[in-house]
């Protein structure tokens, strides 16, 4: 970052030659511009999170007595939609921020928010609606879902590497809380107005997505090291590594993302509970879950990231057989307190197989340098991996959201009361997931793919 490091030229908002590693530039002026760009992308990603889960609070309200006749297979589609359309979004969104700047493409992917939150509004009161259009609009909600990898790639660019776990950590767990705060405005509906208004939950969020647009619009910038090398990407796709974490990936935020949109109607399915009952309980799973995602990445610096991964899968699937166990004895309090074992460790999980990410391409560097590459051009190509196999993973895990809805969906579509067989499948994907993560990364001496280098500290918490 060289003296041009603020904006010249107010309509355009590029930051030419930005270096958040030249310190005095950073002292001068540069943390004011990174922290003041990091809060307003928390912001709006925050706001794409809790439009993207906005229909696992919605179904909670389309009940007989409001006049719909939605079966609990539809309304778990209702969900299984925007998962899938905002996870095949995250790669597209990532390499845009690449192609128009970060200020220019949060301000488009936040306007955005505006065509699922303003069709939802208009419909969610009719009951006599098809469940094509519901399904229609639900896929538009996908677009909150990829904000998440358009912030990350441009928070990125904008602090130097000793700070980036701190502020990735930040911006993904501002994201995250989304899924809580949502549930949060669907509790404060229910329990003040009743289960008759949807209608109010979306429009909580129509003025704050005009609010986040503008304030990106006025005080975000764009800046050219946001920039990826030609081919990286295809290059993360090549590589094995990019596919065993993504596995892991898709089982620690596949399970949040998914349980969170799921654990409403879970309840309403397993339980019978009403929907001021079920909006009582699904804020606290996803809010936990944030919250120790900076622990896994803090516990992954400590003891190492793979370490942490497996410990954490074994904890899954012990909280799992909780499930099983509370819906053999049809247990309410065993059955919330599995689930929400499930939610803090899935979050754990989001940190500490973040954490993998640059460890192991830190690792390969390392490698290529003892067989002679040049150290510079090694450790630049890591971190341009680590940034692309961030990107892969990201979506991929949001991918595994859409796999348990569908589970769920499969165990309740038929009038079963009974989510076992869903149960029963995550079981088995922890234990593989489990046994991937002891058989490439830490088995045979691999121990060292996971120690603390030199690059781990730019993804930490991630």
């Amino acid at each position: 970052m060289t003296a041009r490091a603020a904006p010249t030229a107010r309509g355009s908002r590029w930051i030419r030659d930005w270096d958040p590693e030249d310190e005095e530039a950073w002292e001068r002026g540069g943390q004011r511009i990174a922290h003041r760009n990091l809060a307003l992308s928390v912001l709006s990603e925050h706001i794409g999170f809790s439009v993207w889960s906005l229909w696992s609070v919605l179904v909670l309200f389309m009940s007989p007595e409001n006049g719909f006749t939605c079966g609990p297979g539809e309304k778990f589609l209702l969900m299984v939609v925007p998962t899938l359309v905002g996870s095949v979004l995250r790669l597209p969104y990532a390499y845009a921020v690449t192609r128009f700047g970060g200020r220019n493409w949060t301000v488009f992917s936040s306007a955005l928010l505006l065509v699922p939150t303003a069709s939802a509004l208009y419909f969610v009161q009719r009951p006599g609606t098809p469940l094509w259009v519901f399904l229609l609009i639900g896929a538009t909600a996908g677009v909150g879902g990829g904000t998440f990898a358009s912030s990350m790639t441009n928070i990125a660019a904008f602090f130097p590497r000793p700070r980036q776990g701190w502020a990735l950590g930040l911006n993904a767990g501002g994201g995250n809380l989304g899924v809580a705060v949502v549930q949060l405005v669907g509790l404060l509906v229910v329990s003040t107005a009743g289960s008759a208004h949807p209608s109010y939950v979306v429009a909580v969020y129509l003025p704050l997505i005009v609010l986040a647009t503008l304030l990106a619009a006025r005080w975000m910038d764009n800046v050219d090291a946001v920039r990826a090398e030609p081919g990286t990407q295809r290059e993360a796709l090549a590589c094995a590594d990019t596919w065993w974490i993504s596995l892991l990936y898709i089982g620690t935020f596949g399970s949040f993302i998914g349980y969170g949109f799921a654990f409403g109607l879970v309840l309403q399915n397993q339980f019978g509970s009403t929907p001021l009952e079920a909006a009582g309980y699904t804020f606290l799973g996803p809010l936990l879950g944030s919250l120790s995602r900076p622990l896994g990445g803090w516990l992954a610096d400590r003891f190492g990231g793979a370490e942490v991964t497996l410990w954490n899968f074994a904890g899954m699937g012990a909280g799992t057989v909780v499930l099983l166990e509370a819906s053999r004895r049809g247990s309410f309090g065993l059955f919330l307190a599995g689930f929400t074992a499930l939610f803090v460790l899935s979050g754990t999980g989001n940190g500490s197989t973040y954490k993998m990410i640059p460890a192991v391409f830190a690792r390969r560097a390392e490698n290529a340098v003892t067989s002679g590459e040049d150290a510079a051009r090694a450790f630049a190509e890591a971190r341009g991996l680590s940034g692309a196999v961030i990107a892969i993973a990201g979506a991929a895990g949001a991918l595994g959201g859409v796999g348990v809805n569908l589970a769920f969906r499969t165990s309740y579509g038929g009038g079963s009361a009974s989510g076992d067989p869903a149960f029963l499948a995550f079981l088995g994907y922890y234990a593989v997931c489990a046994a991937v993560t002891w058989a490439v990364y830490l088995r045979r001496g691999r121990r060292g793919t996971t120690a603390h280098t030199s690059l781990p500290q730019e993804t930490t918490r991630a």
